[in-house]
């Protein structure tokens, strides 16, 4: 079964995270994704982590489903391959720093000249222009600067924190893949090709601003504020672990109070109502800690249940591929790599009835469509021997 992007070709130049990410769904949607690398070490993410048989478990995840082409960008004629690439392509993807392919030989405006109809995507740090755009840029700097990490703050010590995960990245991944696909619909009805400039800062404050920015949300006078929605995530450490519960209504917190054999609180005017719970929230977690630490996790969770409450254990790695509801859903998928070997990866989180969308094939070694690619091109085998030769391919 195809995709729904199968027949649209993508040329990805982008590495690390938050190109690739991108580009991985695009491929597990059915588009043909070539991935465009520096000669030695090409994404840097080759190197990063957990690794078998010369492949890294990230980059195997974030680049399946591609095609792996080599060119020396610093060459004249591997820039000629490049858009002559691009010529027949649909979307163009980079994630350099602001200028960097225009300096190039890249850019939009040079591609745009070979393909007027091409979907130019450019992925950056902080946006095009202004004070901080040719910084230097990783996740955790999108995370200070967005507000991600002082939402994170516990709400007694009020001390920031990191999210331990790449979620700027893959927030900026998502935000990218949705905004090309309605550029290429959009293309479809007549508006042509186009240029998507995107910031990581932007595609995190645009993220984390419905809920954590409610304060921050009225402009002036009159606004009646309410502590923030982080300080009701709580981890609960139970009698032999630790746990998660969450109420919003006023029946799923009395579910709560009878799960814990507290109905007295029910009718409690510090807890009574969702507005008191608010006022009084610091109090009424410090007495439901010691309600739950006076029980085992899996007793809470069936007590929770019962009263229809939400709560859910903390899930370590190791253990996710064998939770009951994952393995239900078919969510992760075991892949032979020619290189890495058996790898469980997820699947395509969303299930398409009529086009399909699957996890893509192995994750290309560096280089290794190159003849595949430029032979499409036309390109003679004796001269691709010779461009090889020359460094401007490999």
């Amino acid at each position: 079964m195809s995709g729904p992007l199968d027949g649209v070709r993508v040329i990805d130049l982008t590495a690390v995270v938050s190109g690739p990410f991108c580009t991985m769904l695009l491929a597990d949607q059915g588009a043909d994704v070539i991935k465009v690398e520096a000669p030695g070490t090409g994404d840097i993410v080759r190197l990063a982590g957990t690794n078998r048989g010369g492949l890294t478990a990230i980059f195997g995840v974030l680049n399946r489903g591609k095609r792996s082409v080599v060119l020396n960008l610093r060459e004249a004629r591997a820039r000629e391959i490049l858009l002559d690439l691009a010529r027949d392509a649909d979307v163009f993807a980079q994630n350099f720093r602001p200028g960097a392919a225009e300096r190039m030989g890249v850019g939009y405006e040079v591609v745009r000249k070979v393909n007027p109809d091409i979907v130019y995507v450019s992925i950056s740090g902080f946006g095009p222009t202004g004070p901080y755009a040719n910084k230097r840029v990783y996740d955790p700097v999108i995370q200070a600067l967005s507000g991600m990490a002082a939402v994170q703050a516990h709400p007694e010590t009020r001390t920031p924190d990191l999210v331990r995960n790449i979620v700027c990245d893959k927030v900026t991944a998502l935000t990218a893949a949705q905004a090309i696909t309605a550029a290429l619909f959009a293309r479809e009805r007549g508006a042509g090709g186009q240029h998507l400039e995107l910031a990581m800062l932007d595609a995190a404050i645009s993220f984390l601003w419905p809920d954590a920015m409610m304060n921050e949300t009225f402009v002036g006078e009159g606004a009646a504020l309410s502590p923030a929605l982080s300080d009701f995530y709580q981890i609960t450490q139970t009698a032999d672990g630790f746990m998660t519960w969450f109420t919003v209504s006023d029946q799923e917190f009395h579910g709560l109070c009878r799960a814990l054999d507290r109905p007295e609180w029910i009718e409690d005017p510090r807890f009574g109502s969702l507005a008191a719970r608010l006022e009084n929230i610091l109090e009424l977690y410090v007495q439901l800690e010691e309600e739950f630490a006076k029980r085992p996790t899996r007793e809470l969770l069936e007590r929770l249940e019962a009263e229809d409450v939400p709560c859910a254990p903390i899930q370590a790695p190791g253990a996710l591929a064998t939770d009951p509801q994952v393995e239900e859903n078919r969510m992760l998928v075991e892949l032979e790599h020619p290189h890495g070997g058996r790898m469980r990866q997820p699947r395509p989180a969303v299930r398409f009835a009529a086009t399909g969308a699957t996890a893509g094939g192995p994750a290309p070694m560096l280089g290794e469509h190159t003849d595949e690619i430029l032979s499409g091109l036309g390109i003679a085998k004796a001269e691709l021997e010779r461009l090889r030769a020359a460094g401007v391919v490999s």
